[in-house]
């Protein structure tokens, strides 16, 4: 179980239960057969899988009181991240994972009812053909610009709902640009790798 013992390790700051490292390890085993099959995936080695399911969870580190949110929906799930390895990381929560791709779609499904995670519900569907959903916390991992992701999940928020977009560390001015033209205050960047995270907290 070295795979297992790698991820424990990078991830040991965090707390998880071991029930998360040991769904991460079907998870990962799922994602390669079907990737290869499907193309679900361009990065599909167990070092890839890896750094993706950390990126997935890293906002955990500086997210307070994460668990205080009841659901969450993710826009363009894709594989997997990070909606569906952060719905493993807090089974607690209410995930939506938001995917229109139907391989997509079915491979999620298919994880998901091998581990047997009740609090994940996939929807087949563009976010903004959704209806009689809100959510506490909206993410998103570089499906497209900012000020389009609020513009486009409106219909999921409630008056009060916080953001976490996961952004490309290279897009630096650009991402800037982002902030100012969706009249951003009071949100937070943190860098990780090529990584940067978008938070913005909701008015409580």
């Amino acid at each position: 179980m070295a795979y297992k013992n790698s991820l424990e390790n990078n991830l040991k700051d965090l707390n998880l239960e071991k029930e998360f490292f040991t769904r991460c390890e079907v998870f990962i085993s799922l994602l390669q057969k079907w990737g290869k099959v499907h193309n679900l995936s361009g990065r599909l080695t167990k070092d890839d899988i890896e750094e993706n399911i950390i990126d997935s969870v890293y906002p955990l580190n500086f997210i307070e009181n994460f668990d205080d949110y009841e659901s969450f929906a993710d826009i363009g799930t894709g594989a997997g991240y990070p909606g569906f390895i952060l719905a493993m990381a807090k089974p607690n929560i209410k995930a939506y994972l938001i995917e229109p791709r139907v391989k997509r779609v079915a491979f999620l499904n298919f994880v998901k009812n091998s581990l047997g995670l009740a609090n994940i519900e996939v929807i087949g569907s563009r976010v903004e053909a959704i209806e009689n959903l809100e959510v506490d916390l909206i993410t998103s991992r570089a499906v497209t610009n900012t000020k389009l992701l609020f513009d486009i999940t409106k219909n999921i928020s409630k008056k009060n709902s916080s953001y976490l977009f996961y952004k490309g560390s290279n897009l630096n001015d650009e991402l800037n640009e982002e902030i100012e033209e969706a009249k951003l205050d009071n949100c937070k960047i943190v860098n990780r790798k090529d990584r940067n995270y978008l938070y913005l907290k909701g008015k409580k």
